[in-house]
Order: C-alpha cells, then sequence, then structure tokens
C-alpha cells in the first residue's frame, strides 16, 4: 500500500523533493499527492507539470484526510507553523534541516508530533553520504582511537545567497543554511553533545554590495563533551567563477589515525567552451533514465528524502516507530543542532564562549 506524501515549498530545494516522491510513485512505493506553493506564478509552473492538486494556502492542503505525511521544504524561519500543524493534522512529518531557528519552535514541534503519535524526521542528507558513513562505521569501531580534533569546511558561491535566495538570506547565514549541515554530522560520528562554543563572523564586506543584510562568513570552534574539538568555517561568498557551487570536505584525527573526505572534488571534472573547468558531487545526485525513459535521480540528496517515505510506508502497513527509532534523523537531534546554531551566533554577537552544558 503506497504513501500519499504532500510537498510545502517547491523552490529551488523543494523541486527534489517532489522528484523523490515522483520516481516512488514508479514502483509503488509512494505518491505526491500535493503540492502546496505560496508564490503564485511557481504554483502556476507546477499545474503543468504535476497532475496533483496544487494550492497556495497549505491550511487548505492540510484538510485532505487522504494524506499520509508531508514534507517541508520551505526557508527555515517558515518551518515552525507549517510542521506543528502537518502534525496536529496527523500527519508524519519530514522537515529539511533545520528544525527551527530556535530551541523553543524545535520544542514545540516535537510536542506536536508527540500529542498525535506521528514520524517526525530531519532531513541531514549528509549522513547519507557513502563517504561520511564510512567514517562513521571507522569511528564507532574504534579504528581512529579516540577522537582528538577535526576541522570542517562547507563554502557556497557568492550567487546563493545573492540569487538564489536573496529575498530570506537576510533571515539566515552561513551557520544556519549550511553549517547545521556539518553540526550534525559531526555530532552523529563522534557520538557526543556539545559542550561549549566560540564563534566569531564577519559582515558588511561583499554581501552588502548586493543588498544582503547578513553574515559573510561564520567560524566557530566547538568543544564536546567526550573531549573532541572542532573548528566549523562556512561561508557563502566564493567567487562566480569557483569550479563547483559548493566547496566542502571534513577531517577528523584520533589516537590512531585519521580521515578525510573532500566532498567538493571527488575525481570528476569537466573542461567545456563556455562553461570552464567544473567538478562534480555525483555522491550528491546524479541523473539517469530507467528502462521506460523515464527521469531518475540517485545519490544521497534525494535518498535521504526516500528514507523518509520508506519509513511512512513502514508505519502505514502495521510497523511501529519504536521499531525503526534510532534510525533517521529525529526530532530531538534537530532540536540539539538548533541548539548548537543558536550558541554559535549568540557568541558571535557576545563575543564570549557559550557553555551548552
Amino acid at each position: 500500500m503506497s504513501v500519499k506524501i504532500a510537498v510545502v515549498g517547491a523552490g529551488k530545494f523543494g523541486q527534489m523533493h517532489l522528484d523523490a516522491f515522483t520516481q516512488l510513485g514508479y514502483a509503488g512505493v509512494a505518491e505526491l499527492a500535493a503540492i502546496a506553493e505560496a508564490n503564485p506564478k511557481r504554483a502556476e509552473e507546477l499545474r503543468k507539470d504535476y497532475a496533483c492538486p496544487i494550492y497556495t494556502d497549505f491550511h487548505e492542503m492540510l484538510a485532505d484526510k487522504s494524506i499520509d505525511a508531508v514534507s517541508i521544504a520551505t526557508p527555515d524561519h517558515l518551518h515552525k507553523d507549517i510542521a506543528v500543524a502537518a502534525a496536529k493534522a496527523g500527519k508524519h512529518v519530514l522537515v529539511e534541516k533545520p528544525l527551527d531557528i530556535t530551541v523553543e519552535g524545535c520544542d514545540e514541534i516535537i510536542e506536536a508530533a508527540k500529542s498525535t503519535g506521528v514520524l517526525l524526521q530531519v532531513d541531514f542528507h549528509k549522513r547519507y553520504d557513502p563517504d561520511h558513513q564510512a567514517i562513521k562505521r571507522r569511528v564507532s569501531a574504534g579504528e581512529l582511537g579516540d577522537i582528538l580534533y577535526g576541522n570542517v569546511w562547507m563554502e557556497d558561491r557568492i550567487e546563493v545567497p545573492s540569487q538564489w535566495f536573496p529575498h530570506w538570506a537576510p533571515n539566515s547565514s552561513p551557520g544556519w543554511f549550511l553549517g547545521v549541515h556539518f553540526y550534525d554530522l559531526v555530532r552523529w560520528i563522534v557520538n557526543s553533545e556539545v559542550k561549549t562554543v566560540y564563534a566569531t563572523g564577519t559582515k558588511n564586506t561583499l554581501l552588502k554590495d548586493y543588498g544582503v543584510d547578513t553574515y559573510d562568513c561564520i567560524n566557530a570552534k566547538v568543544s564536546f563533551e567526550n573531549g573532541t574539538a572542532f573548528a566549523f568555517d562556512t561561508s557563502w561568498i566564493i567567487p562566480l567563477n569557483f569550479e563547483a557551487v559548493v566547496n566542502q570536505g571534513v577531517r577528523i584525527v584520533g589516537t590512531k589515525g585519521l580521515f578525510e573526505c573532500d566532498s567538493q572534488d571527488r575525481g570528476t571534472s569537466s573542461c567545456i567552451t563556455g562553461e570552464g573547468m567544473a567538478t562534480y558531487n555525483n555522491n550528491f545526485t546524479r541523473q539517469m533514465k530507467d528502462k521506460y525513459g523515464r527521469k531518475i535521480l540517485r545519490g544521497y540528496g534525494v535518498e535521504s528524502i526516500e528514507d523518509f517515505a520508506y519509513n511512512v510506508s513502514f508505519l502505514k502497513n502495521g510497523g511501529t516507530i519504536d521499531k525503526i527509532e534510532g534510525c533517521w534523523a529525529s526530532g530531538e537531534d534537530g532540536r540539539e543542532v538548533t541548539r548548537i546554531a543558536v550558541a554559535i551566533h549568540e557568541s558571535i554577537k557576545t563575543g564570549e564562549v557559550i557553555k551548552l552544558r
């Protein structure tokens, strides 16, 4: 029995959700049942490509009792109200990272999901990268010994805040848009909670020329309860002619060895007239066609979304949440990552070390 899933927010990354549930429909796992998109122009475009109902008000969509689950891919600061309403309507909920931009908002979402007994999952897709999973396995097995320190970098080309999301980038930052990916990943890998953070941020350098009032870069030093220390460097102002939209990677050092993953350059590159040099993160997403000529996406960017559909299918077909607990990023995981991000931004403003525990 396939599950009926609706998507709220069909913008740049929301399209990934539409593609994920569409291709799961080919196998009878899930059905893209409805789309809610507040932008009227975008809503009209969707009506040309999708046969399902298209709403401009997500409340109207939630009134459809046949919908089993809702996937939320709106801007970060708009997650809470939609997630709470969906959970209270009895829908299982997938929320793009971060769960919310306040700890209190995360608490509201978690409580709403608990009150109706629905699944609440956060899309921290870096957990699904096979190279990151390899690091997790080796660290968990003790093969690197005690993890002492590490560093993370995630940098977007300046087109992301200035051209893709100039209308809501001022409500975000490199910490919220990029950092939360790796705050979660490192916390998951080292299996420890954050103890203290100290951070600095720079603004009014490059993005001010585009009229975007937010941090250009954020640099955070994070200490975990188990003694591990990590540096997180995030920015979204690297030049437009950089060979990839995202430059990213992670390095972990323990008492028995180290592990490095350059997520930007995995060895595939091109140089084409009119394009210049380019590198490809095929682990994130790669496009192919099935034997019927239909577009199929593979990679951790879509597989993390599909995982939610499989979890909902398990529940709809008689399974219980406790049987799969721990197999996905939960609301509590989302709250902890938000707690870290909030502390980082507080440290930038106060110039102080922030103690979480």
